[in-house]
This record gives structure tokens, sequence and C-alpha cells, in this order.
């Protein structure tokens, strides 16, 4: 039977020093957004009411203090914190960034219980974030370690997505990171999340090469043929639709991406520079692979204008949208499979 409830969108509040709270806050000022989610946000009633305050909103929501006492089709503010906290708009400090963090684990403990459905996190800042209790270079990271599966960084957009090979490290460990295994790997998260998150039955997938002009026949390097080639062919030979490597510099300038379903990058600004380039301020970073579903903000904390008012909250609505998108995909999918293995039962009694 097919779930028609309004889903529990969980939201972790990111720095509170930054943009969060202004592009959380205005997105769901449009009542629209109530009509097929109740939005649960990790922060503390003092604090959102300041923000509301502040950005001369009108809008209420109920606060509470176990999930239990979520009223769906309401904006609903989980108190994570009780103290009181000063606004300080656009600095970088490291009590903003704890109470960014003590958000998002509160919001994703809520998520492995099933508490609720899907997870959109507003920007933390990853120099404030880090500390002992957090060291990790970002979501993913984090994500990847208290959730099932595989984390794969995921830009998606109504007409592109970027998946990466490597994300948060060093350029000079690119080299070394991208093994055939690791290819096979990400291949196949992208693969399966087409599959099931974006209801693409036969997904293609163009995989772009590691050095300039994929190493010009081995003049400038040999990783894309002693590397790439070989397990890109090998792939397709097992089924899969995969192509390349292709050489980076021409891909997107020759709208090359248009053939594909999704671009796999060898590293993060390869992938994330043409992907913000076409599509910035609507596009989406999603963490496939999880067990959960849990999107972003294709954008930072914006400290440069955080509290003036002017901060553009589309992308964040995005995420949102995107993050439902997924989750109906795929419980669509789940059910799908369940009849075809009933199917099948049936046939071999």
């Amino acid at each position: 039977m097919e779930d028609t409830r309004k889903l529990r969108v969980g939201i972790s509040i990111g720095d509170i020093n930054g943009i969060g709270s202004e592009i959380v806050l205005k997105t769901f000022k449009d009542n629209r957004m109530l009509d097929f989610c109740t939005p649960v946000i990790f922060s503390s009633r003092r604090y959102i009411t300041k923000a509301i305050k502040h950005f001369k909103l009108d809008m209420q929501f109920n606060g509470v203090r176990e999930l239990d006492q979520i009223v769906p089709g309401r904006i609903n503010v989980v108190s994570v914190w009780q103290d009181d906290v000063d606004l300080d708009w656009g600095n970088a400090t490291r009590e903003a960034g704890a109470y960014g963090i003590e958000s998002l684990v509160a919001a994703v403990t809520a998520l492995k219980k099933d508490e609720i459905d899907v997870l959109v996190t507003a920007p933390i800042n990853k120099a404030t974030a880090y500390s002992d209790d957090f060291k990790f270079p970002g979501h993913t990271d984090y994500l990847a370690q208290e959730l099932e599966g595989d984390a794969l960084m995921f830009m998606v957009s109504d007409s592109l997505r970027v998946g990466l090979l490597t994300d948060h490290i060093s350029l000079s460990q690119v080299a070394d990171a991208v093994t055939s295994h690791v290819v096979k790997v990400k291949a196949g998260i992208i693969k399966e999340s087409l599959i099931k998150d974006f209801n693409i039955r036969k997904p293609r997938v163009a995989i772009l090469g590691i050095d300039p002009h994929t190493g010009d026949g081995g003049v400038i390097g040999t990783a894309d043929q002693t590397v790439l080639a070989p397990t890109i062919e090998e792939m397709k030979k097992k089924g899969q639709l995969v192509f390349g490597p292709y050489a980076a510099d021409g891909f997107f300038g020759s709208n090359a991406q248009d053939q594909f379903d999704a671009v796999i990058a060898t590293y993060h600004d390869q992938g994330l520079i043409p992907f913000k380039t076409l599509t910035f301020g609507t596009g989406v970073n999603y963490t496939a692979g999880l067990s959960h579903v849990r999107t972003s903000p294709d954008h930072g904390t914006g400290f440069d204008i955080a509290g003036q008012g002017v901060a553009n909250p589309q992308s964040f609505s995005n995420a949102v949208h995107t993050a439902i998108s997924i989750y109906r995909n795929r419980q669509e999918y789940a059910a799908l499979t369940e009849n075809v293995l009933q199917r099948q039962r049936r046939n071999e009694r």
C-alpha cells in the first residue's frame, strides 16, 4: 500500500552564525510546503524565535522537547539545547560550530531511529565544526560512519547529476586514491542510486579522466590508460552502461553531459566547479548509497551575507523536495521489487 502521509523532514540548523536559519525559515514560510511534509527543525526555541524576529517573518512553530510531540503539518522545533544563544551573524566561532554539530548529531540519531523520514542539513563550517568530538571533514564522512551503506557525494539538479570518486581529500592524494576497486564501487553506487532513487532503469554514466587530456597517450600521465580505461571496459563487459574516460576540460563545454544520466568526476573540484557553474543556487548535494536519505543545499554558510536577509532559499527548498522525491522513489522501487519476487515464488510452486 502506498504511503501517502506527510513525511517528517528532519532539519539540522547548520552553523548558527551562517545563513542556515534564514534559508530554513524562508523555505517553510511558504505554507504550501506544509501540504506535503512536516518539518522538524533540530535547534532551540529561543534561537529560532530570535531568528524569526530578526528577519521579520510572519510565521509560527510548534516547540517540542520530545519527538513524540511533533504535530503533523506544522513547523516543529526540537530544543536540542536550552542555552540562550546570542545572534552573532557572520562570525566563524567554535561555539557556533559546536551548536551546529549538536543539531546534526540529534537529527542523525532521530533518523537512525526512524523518528524522522529524511534528513536535510543546513551548511556547517568545516573549520569550526571540527573538534575532539567531531573529527570529520564534513557531513558525508560523518554520515558514512553513522548510517549503513557506502556514502557517495552526488550533486544533483533537474539537468545534471555529478558523482565523485574522491571528495574531501588533498589533490596530491587523488591519483593514488583512484583505484580500480574504488571506480567499480563508486560506479556501482551511482548506478543503484539512479535506478532506485531517480527511477532511471538503464542509466548511462560517463567517467572523467584523471590527467589532463586523459594523459595524452602517456605523455602527461598513465593513470587513465592503466586504471580507468581497463576498469571501464571490464564494467562494460558485465553489462554496465559506463563510458570514458573523457577529457574533463572539454566535456561540459561541449554539453557532452546531456548524453548521460550521470557524470563521475575523479576529484572534488573537477566535478563541483562545472556543477556549480551550471546550476548554482538550485542544485542539491545528495549523499547516495546510504540506508537513509540525506540532502543539503549546494552552497556553504554564507558568512558574508549572514543576517542581512538576502540569502536565497531556493537550493535548500530544492533539497527538501529532492529528499521527499527520493524517499518516495525508494518506496516505489521496493514495492515493485517485492511484487516481482512474489510472482517468481508463485511461478516456482
